[in-house]
């Protein structure tokens, strides 16, 4: 073959692309596995209110814990219909933090108190900064950062918990309640349903789930969002079907009461919601539909 100038310069033009394909291929980058952010911040009226991913954990057979009054097919088909597996579930643990400008205030901690020290300085704030403690219900992964191997998590802060609640779980030779609420009870204040927390900040009754089960509305500057614990915990299992049994509801009927009571509200209302268990930033809004709700995850709406 005659290598003519054209030839020469017409190979000297690929030579760098087919060179780079080798080092191209080496140079793959390691696999880091699934990545979840670890806090979402929006602000209302003046408030900045941050939720916090404290832990995730997926556990299997959901029909064990959600649905436990309807029949295996319907759990599946409405399951299927919302692109939803029904071997496992995925679960949320996420406290709020609210910034009211002039204080600092938590509500629930999560499963243990490395959790919630690490959702709580990955949002750029530090436990002795916490100057309030709320608990909306005394169940394990809510109380379960109150305190750790070093003692209190939140040496700074006061505690604020319904009396129906605390005076439930003092009657119940508690474990967890004995480990990680009686040593603060100096520092805990007991309030009833209707109660102001903070300035614009205050406790709605939502029983049920717990005999004191309580949610939280916000209010700034006009703006609100309510805080609903655990008053539905599965975006589909819980709001699409608030009738459905929750294995961990105490008193199921009344759970199902105070979730159709609340979420109509919310709905009618238009007033966006935290829940405790929602996929994380577990930030959203309630619509009607049917004869139960759709929950309707934020996206910008409170960005603006």
């Amino acid at each position: 073959m005659t290598l003519t100038r054209r030839t020469a310069l017409s190979l000297g033009a690929s030579l760098p692309f087919a060179a780079a394909l080798p080092q191209a291929a080496a140079a793959k980058a390691e696999m880091k596995g699934m990545d979840i952010a670890k806090s979402r911040r929006v602000e209302l009226g003046e408030f900045e209110v941050t939720t916090l991913l404290a832990g995730t954990a997926a556990r299997d057979e959901p029909q064990s814990i959600f649905g436990m009054n309807v029949s295996p097919e319907e759990f599946a088909k409405v399951s299927e219909d919302a692109f939803l597996p029904t071997d496992k579930v995925q679960f949320f643990f996420t406290p709020t933090l609210i910034n009211t400008g002039s204080e600092v205030i938590l509500f629930d901690t999560g499963l243990n108190a490395d959790g919630i020290t690490a959702a709580v300085e990955a949002a750029g704030y530090t436990t002795d900064q916490v100057d309030k403690v709320v608990i909306t219900h005394m169940h394990g992964d809510h109380i379960g950062g109150l305190m750790g191997d070093a003692g209190e998590t939140f040496k700074n802060a006061s505690y604020i918990a319904g009396s129906v609640e605390h005076n439930h779980w003092a009657k119940a030779d508690n474990d967890g309640f004995k480990s990680k609420v009686a040593p603060l009870s100096e520092k805990m204040t007991m309030i009833e349903d209707g109660a102001t927390v903070a300035s614009g900040i205050t406790s709605v009754s939502a029983a049920g789930h717990t005999p004191g089960h309580m949610g939280y509305m916000i209010e700034s500057n006009g703006a609100q969002l309510m805080l609903i614990a655990d008053l539905a915990n599965h975006p589909v299992w819980s709001l699409a079907k608030p009738d459905w049994e929750v294995r961990f509801d105490m008193d199921k009927a009344q759970a199902a009461k105070s979730r159709r009571k609340v979420l109509g509200m919310l709905a009618a209302d238009r007033v966006p919601m935290v829940g405790y268990h929602m996929p994380f930033p577990a930030m959203g809004y309630v619509a009607a539909k049917d004869d139960g709700f759709e929950y309707v995850p934020m996206s910008y709406q409170m960005m603006l």
